[in-house]
């Protein structure tokens, strides 16, 4: 193999991992126009089209799929063992791939990222926030972040931060109009506001819990939200009543602008994780990254 067919196949299981000319020119620091140029003489030299675009989208055609399924482990092999080897310089150094929620990423993430990032400059990372549970090995991430419960049994799973606690929330006007619910199943009666989850392929069931009773509620409402920050919004504006995160929702009740009920409905539970595959090959910048996220009670 030519050393240009090398590249030649970094550039196409990069697009064909983003889907998008535009990301996969910017993570290899070309233009999208040579970029472009690149995977026409990679189908040129092939005799096959590899991947279908429409001025909206890119994606592997039948062909490139099988190209990915051949030379997709060898290739981030490749990429390991120079990884391996820059590390061999006085400090780590290399891209880590990362997804997790939204409120992981801004309450657990990120605080112990900003510092690890000034400590260590020679270390990239790469955050895909999003509310869906990836595969983290198929999207080539190299670990995610998602509550305990939502990890799959075959990942290696780290806690990283404290217990979390859901809290069923709704305006001092919404009350005064609808009255409060006193129990899980006066939701029934109540203008809830619904998150949906694409993972869970709907939306999502609030769950309480008391003693030994737990009771799971499908809510139903005007309004249904994928993002935790707009229906915080909703909430403050009477829309509805709302189950988020405490710690969202605390600044918010500490001022009189939310009202919480139902809080007795709801004790702590373990929160996020950072989980990885088992067979993961650690690079010593991605160890240090662990160790700094790694929760150690308070």
């Amino acid at each position: 193999m030519r050393r240009s067919q090398l590249a030649e196949l970094n550039a196409f299981m990069t697009v064909a991992r983003e889907r998008s000319f535009t990301r996969a020119a910017a993570q290899l620091r070309v233009s999208p126009s040579a970029l472009s140029q690149t995977m026409r003489a990679l189908e040129e030299q092939l005799g096959v089209r590899l991947l279908a675009r429409t001025t909206r989208s890119v994606a592997p055609t039948e062909a490139g799929e099988r190209l990915i399924a051949a030379v997709g482990q060898h290739l981030e092999a490749i990429q390991e063992g120079l990884s391996a080897l820059s590390e061999m310089r006085d400090r780590p150094a290399g891209t880590i791939r990362i997804t997790a929620v939204d409120h992981a990423a801004e309450t657990v993430l990120w605080p112990a990222l900003s510092r690890f990032l000034a400590e260590y400059p020679e270390v990239k990372v790469e955050l895909v926030v999003d509310n869906k549970l990836r595969d983290i090995v198929a999207d080539r991430f190299d670990a995610g972040i998602r509550m305990g419960e939502r990890v799959a049994r075959d990942m290696i799973a780290v806690r990283i931060g404290p217990d979390l606690r859901m809290a069923a929330v709704a305006s001092p006007a919404y009350f005064k109009k609808h009255g409060r619910p006193n129990n899980p199943r006066d939701l029934a009666a109540h203008n809830c506001i619904n998150l949906r989850l694409e993972t869970l392929g709907g939306t999502y069931a609030w769950e309480f819990e008391k003693g030994k009773r737990e009771i799971n509620v499908r809510v139903e409402g005007q309004l249904t939200v994928n993002d935790i920050a707009v229906i915080r919004k909703a909430a403050l504006q009477g829309a509805g009543l709302a189950f988020m995160p405490a710690d969202i929702a605390q600044p918010d009740i500490d001022r009189g602008a939310l009202v919480r009920v139902l809080a007795d409905w709801t004790p702590p539970f373990p929160g996020y994780y950072l989980y990885y595959p088992s067979r993961h090959q650690q690079s010593t910048a991605f160890k240090l990254l662990l160790d700094a996220l790694r929760y150690r009670g308070s």
